[in-house]
C-alpha cells in the first residue's frame, strides 16, 4: 500500500513534465526557479512523510536489515524516561461508554439474567437446562462501576442481590464460572465494599470447592452447583486443561484474604505445587494434565487455548501478592526462558515476531518428536502486554521503574521480554490488516517449504482455509475478543506512547462499523475479510467485561485502576494487590 501511495503522490510531477508549452506569463526566471524549488521541497516533504509513516507501521523493514548489516540482534531499547501525559481522551472514552450502553441496554431489555445474549434474535440463553446464574450480569457489573453508570449499576446490583441463585442442578465449567462470576463478584466488592458481594462470592466458592477433591488436587472441569458434585468432561478423556486449573488462583486467594478462610488459599496453592513438581525441563507446559496423578500428559505446547492463562497467572500471582512470593517469580522466569527459546519465531518476509506451537508426534518406530506449527490464536495477543508488564516487575533491576522504563531499570532478561512484548503487539496489529480492520480467530505464518502458494496469499501470515468464493473457515471469524486491546491498555500505561491509543481507536471504530447491531448489542462476524459482513447471532460476555473495559481504560487517565494497585484477572476483573500473611512453602 505504501508503494501505491507514493506513486499516486508523484503523479502530478510526471504530468507536469509531459505538459505542453504555455505562453510566457511574464514571471521572472528567478521567481519561476523559486516556485519550482518550493514545489520540489513540498514533494520531498510529502514523500518523506509517507516513508516515515510506512516505517512507523513496519519498523522491521529498517531495524532488521540494519541489525543484519551491523551483525547484531535487533533490540528495541525501552525509550528514555520523560514527562508522560496520561490525560484522558474524553471524546474517545465517552464513545466507548456509549458503546457499552448500546450493548448492555439491549441485553437488559431482551435477556436480563440469562447467561448469554443473542442480539439479532433478541433472545437470551442459559448454560444449563436447569437455568443460568447470570454470567453476563456479573461479568459486566464492575465495568458499569468503572464507567460511572450508576443507574445501570443499581439495576444490576438489585438483580444480583434479589434474583441470582446458584441452586442450579446442572454442570458449570469450573474455570469459566470462577473467572467470570466469582471474579466479577470479588471485583464488585473491591470497588464498592458492599458485603452482599462477599456473601454471594462465598456461596459460589463453596459450591465450586468439590472440584478440587481429586487425588492430585487438580480441580475437575465441571461442577454441579446445586448438587455440589464435580465431574470430568467426556471430550478430553477425563483430562484437565493446564490453563483452566492454573487460572483460579487470583480469585480464591483474594477471597481467602477477605474472609480469613485459608481453605480457599490452600486448594489453589496445592495446584501450583503440583504443577511445579511435575514441570517439564523446558519450563513450558503441555495443555493437558491428569487429575489422578497430577502429571502433564503428552499434548501440544502453546500459548493459545488451554495454555494461555497458565503463563498469565504465573506473573499475576507474583504481582497480586505484592512481589512477596518468589516462587511465582521463579516459575514465571523459568517459563519465559522456555517460551523465548522454543516458541518465539520470526516470519519469513516482514520478520514479524510471533509465537508458534509444538505438536508431539510419534513415528512408526515409536520415537517421539516435536513438530513446529506456525499457528497463532488471537488469544495469544494478551501476551505482548503481559511480557511488558513482566519486564517492569519480575524483570526490574530497581524498585522504581520509570515510565516509560529506562534500559538501566531493567535486567537483561527484562529488556529481552520488553522487546519481544513490543514486537508481539505490532504483530497482532498487523493481523488487523483485513477488509474489516478486525483480527481473525487464528492466523498461520509463512515458513520455508510450507507449500502455500497463490497470488492471494500474503507474504507473512494468512487465514488457513480462506479461498475466494468458498465458505469462511472457523479461523476467519472475529468474536469480539479483547486480547489485543488488553495489551494496548497495558502498553500505554507503561509507556504513554500515543500509538497504542491510535491502535485501540482503530479497533474500536472497526467494531462499531462491522459488529454493531442497530437494534441493540454487538455480534460476532464470520469472516474478517468479507465486506459487507455476515454476523453470528451471539454477543460474548467478554465484550462488556473485557473488550469495552480495556478500551475505556485505554482512553481514561492513569489514576483509574493504576497498575501498581490492581491486578486484572483473566476476565479483566480488577482485584487489589495486597500483602499476604502467609507464603508458599514449596
Amino acid at each position: 500500500m505504501g508503494g501505491s501511495e507514493l506513486r499516486k503522490r508523484s503523479a502530478p510531477a510526471a504530468s507536469q513534465r509531459n505538459a505542453k508549452p504555455v505562453k510566457d506569463s511574464g514571471v521572472s526566471p528567478a521567481a519561476k526557479a523559486q516556485t519550482s524549488s518550493n514545489a520540489s521541497a513540498y514533494l520531498v516533504l510529502v514523500l518523506l512523510s509517507a516513508a516515515a509513516y510506512f516505517v512507523y507501521r513496519n519498523p522491521a523493514i529498517v531495524t532488521v536489515p540494519l541489525a543484519e548489516f551491523l551483525g547484531t540482534d535487533v533490540l528495541e531499547q525501552p525509550a528514555a524516561p520523560g514527562v508522560v501525559d496520561f490525560t484522558a481522551d474524553v471524546p474517545k472514552r465517552d464513545a466507548v461508554v456509549e458503546a457499552f450502553k448500546h450493548a448492555w441496554l439491549a441485553y437488559e431489555r431482551d435477556a436480563m439474567g440469562d447467561d448469554e445474549y443473542h442480539p439479532i434474535s433478541h433472545e437470551g440463553t442459559n448454560l444449563t437446562e436447569a437455568g443460568g446464574i447470570g454470567y453476563t450480569v456479573v461479568d459486566s457489573i464492575d465495568t458499569m462501576l468503572i464507567m460511572g453508570l450508576h443507574e445501570e449499576y443499581m439495576r444490576a446490583r438489585d438483580w444480583v442481590a434479589n434474583t441470582m441463585t446458584f441452586e442450579r442442578d446442572g454442570d458449570f465449567n469450573t474455570f469459566e464460572t470462577t473467572i467470570r462470576v466469582l471474579g466479577g463478584l470479588l471485583s464488585a466488592y473491591a470497588l464498592t465494599k458492599d458485603p452482599m458481594y462477599i456473601d454471594k462470592a462465598k456461596d459460589l466458592a463453596d459450591r465450586i470447592m468439590p472440584a478440587f477433591d481429586t487425588p492430585s488436587g487438580l480441580p475437575l472441569s465441571n461442577v454441579n452447583l446445586g448438587a455440589r458434585v464435580a465431574s470430568k468432561t467426556g471430550d478430553n478423556k477425563g483430562l484437565v486443561s493446564t490453563a483452566e486449573v492454573a487460572t483460579l488462583q487470583l480469585e480464591f486467594r483474594y477471597l481467602s484474604h477477605l474472609t480469613g478462610n485459608e481453605t480457599y488459599w490452600n486448594v489453589v496453592e496445592k495446584v501450583m505445587e503440583t504443577i511445579k513438581g511435575s514441570s517439564l525441563n523446558t519450563g513450558l507446559a503441555s495443555i493437558f494434565m491428569n487429575p489422578e496423578d497430577g502429571r502433564f500428559v503428552m499434548s501440544a505446547i502453546r500459548l493459545g487455548s488451554r495454555g494461555d492463562s497458565y503463563y498469565e497467572y504465573l506473573l499475576k500471582q507474583y504481582v497480586q501478592t505484592n512481589y512477596t512470593e518468589p516462587v511465582y517469580k521463579e516459575m514465571y522466569e523459568f517459563a519465559m526462558n522456555g517460551v523465548q527459546e522454543h516458541l518465539i519465531k520470526k516470519s519469513v518476509s516482514g520478520r514479524l515476531t510471533y509465537t508458534a506451537e509444538l505438536i508431539p508426534e510419534r513415528s512408526g518406530s515409536g520415537k517421539m518428536s516435536w513438530r513446529l506449527q506456525p499457528k497463532q490464536d488471537h488469544l495469544i495477543c494478551f501476551f505482548g502486554g503481559s511480557l511488558m508488564l513482566g519486564a517492569v516487575t519480575a524483570g526490574a533491576a530497581t524498585q522504581n521503574v520509570s515510565i516509560p522504563p529506562h534500559a538501566k531499570h531493567l535486567t537483561p532478561v527484562g529488556i529481552r521480554d520488553w522487546k519481544t512484548g513490543v514486537e508481539l503487539i505490532e504483530t497482532c496489529m498487523r493481523t488487523h490488516d483485513t477488509a474489516t480492520g478486525l483480527s481473525p480467530e487464528i492466523v498461520h505464518f509463512r515458513i520455508p517449504g510450507d507449500k502455500v502458494s497463490g497470488s492471494s496469499v500474503p507474504d507473512d501470515w494468512y487465514i488457513k482455509g480462506a479461498k475466494p468464493g468458498a465458505p469462511p473457515s472457523y479461523d476467519a471469524r472475529y468474536i469480539l475478543r479483547p486480547e489485543t486491546v488488553e495489551s494496548l491498555f497495558i502498553a500505554y500505561r507503561l509507556t504513554g506512547d500515543q500509538r497504542y491509543r491510535d491502535y485501540g481507536w482503530a479497533i474500536f471504530q472497526a467494531i462499531e462499523k462491522h459488529c454493531k447491531i442497530e437494534t441493540g448489542g454487538y455480534a460476532s462476524i464470520l469472516n474478517v475479510d468479507q465486506v459487507p459482513v455476515v454476523h453470528e447471532d451471539k454477543m460474548e460476555t467478554f465484550l462488556m467485561s473485557e473488550t469495552l473495559k480495556y478500551l475505556y481504560l485505554l482512553f481514561e487517565d492513569d489514576t483509574v485502576l493504576p497498575l501498581d494497585k490492581y491486578v486484572f484477572n483473566t476476565e479483566a476483573h480488577p482485584l487489589p494487590i495486597f500483602n499476604p500473611t502467609r507464603h508458599a512453602n514449596f
